[in-house]
């Protein structure tokens, strides 16, 4: 197995440890200024971002637009976890060539836009994603009066950490 593969797929057991570790109402809570946001509702949209790579079509072409948004996986952990082991099994199975050249579709603010990627490079970008998002989970966490055990959590493997952090 790849690098990147690799990484992605460390980098996402790590929700696998957080929805172990948490009930739905923690899951779907939104008091959290200062955007009233849900960890759940994060957790939903990286899983989505990886679905939108993994249902490619036969142009190579991605939507990063198409994300289904299923309220469900914010709210219960059940779902959230289903959803995340088929993200995964579907990386684990999935033959892509990592030097694929893909078309991405996004919204970058100014409506929707085509660029030109590698799989790999998309690969990477859904990965340091999901570590962004795993920051903004830990701010909610601390808010709400909890932690997570794992010292790398939300952390950029490049950031460097002082001692005692999380």
């Amino acid at each position: 197995m790849n690098t990147i593969l690799q990484a992605t797929l460390k980098t996402l057991q790590k929700t696998e440890y957080l929805l172990l570790n948490l009930d739905d109402a923690t899951l779907s809570d939104v008091s959290v200024s200062p955007y009233y946001s849900s960890i759940g509702g994060h957790i939903r949209h990286i899983l989505d971002f990886y679905d939108c790579i993994l249902n490619m079509d036969e142009n190579n072409r991605i939507d990063l637009t198409a994300r289904q948004r299923n309220i469900n996986v914010e709210t219960c952990c059940n779902h959230a976890s289903d959803y995340l082991k088929g993200i995964i099994e579907r990386l684990k199975t999935r033959e892509v060539p990592l030097e694929l050249g893909v078309t991405v579709t996004d919204d970058l603010g100014m409506g929707a836009t085509d660029m030109p990627y590698t799989y790999a490079a998309l690969l990477a970008q859904a990965n340091s994603h999901t570590i962004h998002h795993y920051a903004i989970i830990n701010y909610i966490l601390d808010r709400l009066g909890l932690t997570m055990r794992d010292h790398s959590f939300g952390y950029n493997p490049t950031t460097p950490q002082a001692s005692g952090l999380n």
